[in-house]
């Protein structure tokens, strides 16, 4: 029986895009509407800014700085419309720098998201909720929060600014690894957290809300997400 041939990619930029869309399952107790979440920590290097990169690079490129390539960029957005089915009712993202280029570029927005009418959810700390009008300030979410809006961000697109707190995202990632078996870090924990507080929402029943998980969680180990394993570790009593 002759083996089916599968395709190799020429490098590994082909590999930047189609990330799997997955439903939550054991996080979602009392919500009325459905949860999927965009993998981007599937990328090939992990996290979300694989495409930050790439974009820099096709920018580069149209302009003529450097040599264009061979490769085609599918765009978050109509990745996340094909997976669901065409069936996208919310979108909910941390505002890190690459959902803003997006936004302002229209592809978290696109046309296809635009004629369901979906909803555009943006994630900030609440100890640093300058979206919603409020000052800088210190916190523990990594990847968002950056302390000013930025001018790339076009605020007109979001309908709302959910304001998450370190401790709810830090707990909700713990929560995603543990009962999800999603190792994510502290950004995908707070976006994850908007999402639930959203499906939750009477008015939401039987949506599909999907939240962008933005990066795995391994490069978060010296962080807060896991001060209190590394606090039982150490406590530890050593039995010869």
């Amino acid at each position: 029986m002759a083996q089916e041939k599968c395709a190799i990619p020429k490098n590994v930029t082909e590999l930047i895009r189609n990330t799997p869309l997955v439903y939550l399952n054991s996080v979602v107790d009392g919500c009325v509407a459905r949860v999927a979440a965009k993998l981007e920590m599937m990328e090939p290097c992990c996290s979300v800014k694989d495409r930050i990169g790439y974009s820099m690079i096709q920018d580069a490129e149209a302009k003529g700085l450097i040599k264009p390539g061979e490769i085609h960029y599918e765009t978050t957005g109509p990745e996340i419309w094909k997976g669901s089915g065409g069936k996208v009712d919310a979108l909910v993202s941390g505002m890190v720098l690459e959902e803003q280029l997006q936004v302002q570029e229209g592809t978290l927005k696109n046309k296809t998201l635009t004629l369901r009418s979906a909803f555009l959810y943006g994630v900030e700390p609440v100890e640093s909720a300058v979206l919603s009008g409020g000052k800088p300030g210190p916190h523990k979410i990594q990847g968002m929060g950056a302390g000013f809006v930025l001018g790339v961000l076009d605020t007109n697109l979001l309908d709302e600014v959910v304001q998450i707190s370190s401790d709810e995202a830090i707990e909700t990632a713990k929560l995603l690894a543990l009962k999800e078996g999603r190792e994510l870090g502290i950004s995908s924990g707070a976006a994850a957290t908007a999402a639930i507080k959203i499906a939750k929402r009477p008015e939401n029943a039987g949506k599909l809300i999907v939240v962008v998980f933005a990066s795995f969680g391994e490069r978060y180990l010296s962080s807060a997400l896991f001060d209190s394993l590394k606090k039982e570790v150490e406590n530890m009593t050593f039995e010869p």
